[in-house]
């Protein structure tokens, strides 16, 4: 059997299939009706550039699956990809993911039982993508994101002013309880002490649709403003927080503990992001910064 028989594709998948996904070369011959000794050659002296530029873009798009609790499909993964200064196309990242075995999950994942069902309560989208504003402690966003370590999932929950687009409260937690999203949210309220009614915007996780959620805001003069079903969008900002996290500093890191997973996140919020990190809509200014310096102009007025 002659290799000019097959198109690239074909070997390529061949190889792949022995090279990534660990396949005894015999049972991948048997599976697509060519020789032992083809594939043997074709593993041994022909693994080309793409070949190997497969594998390597293959564990990034495993790392970002990863990093996403295992939820993302080829687009957003691409997106990361692309994020990361990746040059390839949505197609070739559904391909590699595909033959990876990774698969987006669709929609909300429930548990059985008394976690079942339809959400407790579900409120309007108020905020309908009016993320820009001019005061602060008038709209905040939050959203809960998955940080990977030796010790399993570490769960972080940010609340972020949409004026200056600075983290007022995080929380971190090794389950996703409601709990999380309430400390989170005490911190915000606690750090920023806001006069007046406040949006709090989210997705329709099971911790923002619970009753003990809808009883914390009430009590805090908070209003809620909830993004519409499977929407990613309708909270990009929180969703471009996470981006900027997992980029700039958890994709750098190897966390053998939640402890110190934990630890660099504050670091990187407190230390980096809120005080120091620059922002285009800010005019290149920090969080911090940036409400210093539009505090002091209302102050001069």
């Amino acid at each position: 059997m002659g290799d000019a028989r097959f198109s690239d594709d074909f070997k390529q998948d061949a190889v792949h299939q022995i090279t990534v996904r660990g396949y005894p070369v015999k049972e991948v011959s048997q599976r697509l009706g060519v020789s032992t000794h083809s594939l043997y050659s074709w593993v041994k002296n022909s693994l080309s550039k793409r070949s190997a530029e497969d594998q390597r873009q293959t564990k990034l798009i495993k790392e970002a699956w990863e990093d996403s609790g295992e939820v993302y499909g080829y687009r957003k993964l691409h997106d990361d990809l692309y994020d990361q200064g990746e040059i390839c196309c949505p197609n070739r990242v559904a391909r590699l993911a595909r033959l990876a075995g990774i698969k987006a999950q669709i929609g909300y994942k429930r548990r059985p039982g008394k976690y079942g069902g339809k959400p407790s309560i579900v409120v309007d989208n108020t905020l309908n993508r009016q993320f820009d504003v001019d005061a602060p402690d008038r709209f905040w966003v939050t959203d809960i994101t998955y940080i990977k370590t030796y010790e399993g999932f570490l769960y972080l929950a940010v609340v972020i002013d949409l004026y200056s687009r600075r983290v007022v409260g995080w929380a971190t937690h090794s389950r996703q309880y409601t709990d999380l999203v309430l400390q989170s949210l005490l911190m915000a309220v606690w750090r920023r002490k806001p006069t007046d009614r406040v949006l709090v915007h989210s997705d329709q996780g099971s911790q923002f649709t619970s009753l003990e959620w809808a009883s914390f805001l009430k009590h805090h003069n908070l209003e809620h403003s909830m993004s519409r079903r499977g929407n990613c969008h309708d909270n990009a900002v929180a969703e471009s927080f996470f981006n900027l996290l997992k980029r700039e500093r958890i994709r750098r890191r190897t966390y053998k503990t939640r402890e110190d997973a934990r630890r660099d996140i504050f670091d990187y919020i407190e230390m980096f992001y809120n005080p120091k990190r620059k922002h285009a809509r800010n005019g290149m200014l920090s969080p911090v910064e940036f409400e210093r310096q539009q505090k002091m102009k209302q102050e001069s007025v």
